[in-house]
């Protein structure tokens, strides 16, 4: 299966916090945020491999400045790595308060996406095509970040992780 670029699956979306967006202080709930970042990713790794995707797991998720009432969500999604049947989607999420001109950042995270066939099952995505420096150094990461995962299901053993071993345990 042919390379697809990283640049190709980039997404960026925009949403206004509106009233029915927030909480009682005034700022956009992280399960609305969640929302739009998991549509921002799915059409990420959708453009990566031209499949229907469902998402398999997400990052931890941590919020470094809240976004408020009337600010702006700038959500941008990339394709970090495709393995055999999923792809790791990173996202990187702002806040703008566009009537003081001012950007801040909100947050970022790792999701997975599978690859579907039309019977419901994972199916073979293209591998990714490195260009920047920045994409080079989350394609070297992402296999690290698939074996945490795995291991935290409980779908690899702490033994198995062999790029996790090399952080810790040297020859």
């Amino acid at each position: 299966m042919e390379g697809r670029k990283a640049s190709d699956s980039f997404i960026i979306m925009n949403e206004f916090v509106l009233p029915n967006d927030t909480n009682t202080f005034g700022n956009l709930m992280g399960g609305r945020l969640m929302y739009w970042m998991d549509i921002a990713a799915s059409m990420a790794a959708t453009r990566h491999c031209n499949f229907p995707c469902m998402t398999a797991s997400v990052d931890n998720l941590s919020f470094k400045n809240p976004i408020k009432l009337g600010n702006v969500v700038h959500i941008e999604a990339k394709v970090s790595r495709a393995f055999h049947t999923s792809m790791e989607v990173h996202l990187k999420v702002w806040g703008e308060d566009m009537l003081h001109q001012h950007r801040y950042e909100s947050n970022e995270a790792y999701f997975t996406f599978v690859a579907l066939d039309p019977g419901g099952k994972p199916r073979p995505v293209p591998p990714i095509i490195t260009e920047t420096e920045q994409e080079k150094i989350l394609y070297e990461g992402a296999l690290r970040r698939r074996q945490v995962r795995l291991v935290l299901s409980g779908k690899m053993m702490p033994n198995d992780a062999s790029e996790l071993k090399a952080l810790f345990i040297k020859d």
